[in-house]
C-alpha cells in the first residue's frame, strides 16, 4: 500500500495519534543531543579558579557568584571540555546591582557611542552589575551580560576593538533590549558555527549571524568573573550573578 492510500484509510482519530507521536519522536531524538554542562550539585566538569576560596559555590540547584574570588589568576568558572561548533543554552540573573557606574555610555544601533556637540562620548550614572559566557576560551568572544541600556548579549571585545570593521563592530550589537527586570531569570540561546555567533535573549534575537574574525575554533567555556571591591565598596560592576540549567549539543 503506498503512503498516500495508507494515510487516507487512517480515521482522523488514528492520524493525529500518528502526528503526535511523530512530533514525539523528532522532538525526543533532537533533545536527546543535549548535554548537561551543570549537574546541580557541584562543580564536576568545571575548572573553579585556585584560590578561589569558595567564591564560586552551588546554592539551591544554581551557580551562585559573590565577584569575591581571592584567586590570584583568572577567577573565571571554565568548562573543562573544550567545544568547537556547539549550541548553549542556560538561565542567568543579576542578583543585585550596588554599584553607581558613572561611565554607562549610550551604544547607538550601528555599535558606535553617541556623542555631544563637542564630539566627546556622552555618559550616564546608573546601577549597573557585570558578567558574561567566554567562547572558545577567548575573553574577546564575550556574551556580555549587564544592566546597560543597551541590553545583554552585546559581543564586548568585538563590539570596541577599533580595528574592526564596521560590520563587524554593529553585528556584535544587540538589535533590541531583551533583559527581564534585576533579580529575575533570563535565558540565553547561543550558536556558535565557524567564526559566527546568534544569540537569542528571552526568545528575542539580539545577535544575528556576526561575524567574529580570528576566534579560535575550539576552546572552553566560561561563566565570567568581573569587578573589584576596595575599602569594603565596590569600585567597578561586579559580577553578583547566579546560573542554572545549562546545556550544550555539539554542530
Amino acid at each position: 500500500m503506498n503512503k498516500s492510500l495508507f494515510i487516507d484509510y487512517l480515521s482522523l482519530p488514528q492520524l493525529l495519534s500518528l502526528l503526535i507521536f511523530l512530533g514525539f519522536f523528532s522532538e525526543s531524538n533532537a533533545q536527546s543531543k543535549w548535554i548537561s554542562l551543570f549537574n546541580g550539585k557541584n562543580f564536576d566538569g568545571w575548572v573553579i579558579p585556585e584560590g578561589d576560596n569558595n567564591q564560586w559555590k552551588v546554592i539551591d540547584g544554581v551557580i551562585d557568584y559573590n565577584a569575591m574570588s581571592q584567586s590570584e589568576g583568572d577567577k573565571n568558572l571554565w568548562t573543562s571540555d573544550e567545544f568547537q561548533d556547539f549550541e548553549l543554552k542556560l538561565d542567568w540573573r543579576l542578583i543585585e546591582t550596588p554599584y553607581i557606574n558613572p561611565n554607562v555610555a549610550i551604544i547607538k544601533p550601528d555599535g558606535r557611542y553617541k556623542r555631544d556637540e563637542n564630539g566627546d562620548v556622552i555618559r550616564i550614572s546608573m546601577p549597573d552589575s557585570d558578567s558574561g559566557i567566554y567562547l572558545r576560551g577567548s575573553s574577546k568572544a564575550q556574551v556580555n551580560i549587564w544592566s546597560w541600556p543597551v541590553g545583554s548579549g552585546e559581543v564586548w571585545g568585538y563590539r570596541t576593538d577599533p580595528n574592526m570593521p564596521d560590520d563587524v563592530v554593529a553585528a556584535a550589537t544587540p538589535l533590541v533590549h531583551a533583559d527581564n527586570d534585576i533579580g529575575e531569570w533570563n535565558t540565553f540561546l547561543i550558536k556558535m558555527i565557524g567564526d559566527t555567533l546568534t544569540v537569542e535573549l528571552n526568545g528575542i534575537l539580539v545577535i544575528n549571524n556576526a561575524h567574529l574574525p580570528g576566534v579560535e575554533e575550539s576552546g572552553p567555556i566560561a561563566l565570567q568573573h568581573h569587578g573589584r571591591m576596595e575599602n569594603g565598596e565596590w569600585v567597578s560592576p561586579p559580577s553578583l550573578v547566579q546560573f542554572r540549567n545549562i546545556y550544550i549539543r555539539e554542530l
